[in-house]
């Protein structure tokens, strides 16, 4: 992030950015916190829920997909290293149904991993990360587990 962009203005853009793609707009995501690695999205039942009464579970699996790729972005930017993200395989597992409204949380798969991105990036022009995402319920439970490959190619 150079000089001009605070983490109130990457969170802004980010934020465009999702609205600016109707299916993840019609999901309603909104940013809760982003820190030390670590990306937290919502999205309201309401604007998600599937012929159950529970989350649909395409919303949930999609939000998990963009917070992970949000916070791979949002990391870069954060160095000043610009680059076009792309999700390269994911994994998902469902375990239990969602009744309220979803959260969930992204994070890198190790330390590592954040660690190393932007060095990579910036030597090598493309770098890629593992991601996992979970979807949180408001009790403490996991309702699903996601895990991604992201890559990342340097733009000019």
């Amino acid at each position: 992030m150079d000089a001009n962009t605070t983490p109130i203005a990457a969170l802004a853009a980010l934020t465009g950015h999702f609205l600016g793609m109707p299916p993840v707009a019609a999901l309603r995501p909104q940013i809760l916190e982003w820190r030390d690695g670590l990306l937290r999205l919502r999205a309201p039942l309401d604007a998600n829920v599937n012929d159950k009464g529970c989350a649909f579970g395409g919303s949930t699996v999609s939000l998990m997909t963009i917070a992970a790729w949000g916070l791979m972005t949002l990391e870069l930017e954060q160095v000043d290293q610009v680059a076009e993200v792309y999700v390269a395989d994911s994994q998902i597992r469902y375990l239990k149904p969602v009744f309220e409204d979803i959260v969930v949380e992204a994070s890198f798969d190790t330390a590592a991993e954040r660690t190393a991105l932007a060095d990579t990036l910036a030597r090598q022009g493309r770098a890629g990360a593992r991601l996992r995402a979970r979807t949180l319920l408001a009790d403490g439970g996991v309702a699903a587990t996601f895990s991604g490959r992201y890559v990342a190619i340097g733009k000019p």
